[in-house]
């Protein structure tokens, strides 16, 4: 039992359910929770492994292991006592259901009930929701546990060209998936990365690398530089980023892989950046002819690669009414 609280006796009791998020590190609750805990006369836990356990009892607070009714817990705060439960990691439905019932019943008296939260997520924690459930898939599932870096590598593709097209659908549901599948592919490559004998890496070196390179490229941001111009941004990322790669010419660190018309519109755009007088290549055929189309869509600042996509789906939608059927989602 832990100490009465002064007011306790002379209202009709009070019931707290105090919620945790497994997210966060044991121990660290909200000050309002160590208060609630600290003033209720009775500390109850249904399940004897709850993290939080051990560091409830190091802060001298009494916990009983018991799952009671609801008819139970309405008893124990008869005599206007406060009880604090804490909740599993289910969040007690069976419990909260039964005090809902026996409220609506009419029948009974009824505390005061109060969800406490007592630790909340940070934002991006639930990424260490996806972190966990894909070491665990990789490790037991038949299909994920025999994949590779190159088998994997046309999904990468193919996620980044859907994450695309629901950008252009302007589908706000389609976009919120398409990056859960984008943010897979970078989970997954990271876990299997883990498994390299001589080389391994995680996805938080994965992340460390990226907020070091972020903080670097913006010191507008975290140093003694200003920008107050999207220029004078790119100029800054661009003489930090020249300076990191070493690189010898302005077409290095460009994947020739990629689309053709992107892959033109790329080169223009470091050509023009570093302010080089390059003339075309002349030649006969329509490449050539795209290559020149592409270099002065860049100079106008139209990706030549989206305006084409959007023709094509203007195209396709031309192709539908000829067929008599109405206008497709291209998915």
């Amino acid at each position: 039992m832990n100490a009465t609280s002064p007011e306790a006796a002379s209202g009709p009791g009070r019931i707290v359910l105090l919620t945790t998020s497994h997210r966060v590190a044991p121990g660290l609750l909200s000050w309002p929770a160590w208060q609630a805990l600290h003033a209720a006369d009775r500390v109850l836990c249904a399940d004897g492994a709850h993290p939080q356990l051990p560091y409830l009892r190091e802060a001298g607070i009494g916990v009983d292991e018991t799952a009671p009714t609801a008819e139970e817990l309405v008893a124990a705060c008869a005599d206007g006592g406060t009880v604090v439960v804490v909740a599993t990691g289910e969040g007690e439905p069976a419990l909260t259901d039964g005090l809902a019932r026996l409220a609506g019943s009419g029948r009974v008296t009824m505390p005061e009930l109060e969800l406490l939260p007592a630790s909340y997520d940070l934002p991006g924690a639930r990424f260490l929701d996806l972190v966990q459930v894909m070491d665990r898939i990789r490790a037991e599932c038949p299909w994920s546990s025999r994949q590779t870096h190159e088998g994997l590598a046309k999904y990468g593709i193919e996620e980044a060209y859907e994450l695309v097209e629901a950008i252009e659908d302007g589908d706000r549901d389609e976009l919120r998936e398409e990056l859960g599948d984008v943010l897979l592919q970078v989970v997954f490559h990271a876990r299997i990365a883990e498994e390299h004998p001589d080389t391994p890496f995680s996805v938080d070196d994965v992340a460390g690398g990226i907020v070091t390179k972020l903080i670097h490229r913006h010191p507008h941001v975290f140093g003694d530089e200003t920008a107050t111009t999207p220029e004078e941004v790119k100029e800054h990322w661009l003489r930090t980023k020249a300076v990191e790669k070493r690189r010898e010419s302005v077409t290095d660190g460009i994947p020739l892989g990629q689309p053709g018309l992107a892959l033109a519109a790329k080169l223009a755009s470091r050509v023009r950046t570093a302010g080089l007088d390059v003339p075309l290549p002349t030649g006969d055929g329509v490449g050539y002819d795209l290559l020149t189309l592409a270099i002065h869509a860049e100079a106008a600042g139209v990706d030549p690669e989206a305006a084409l996509r959007a023709a094509a789906r203007a195209y396709r939608d031309a192709v539908r009414a000829a067929e008599g059927l109405t206008a497709g989602t291209g998915r």
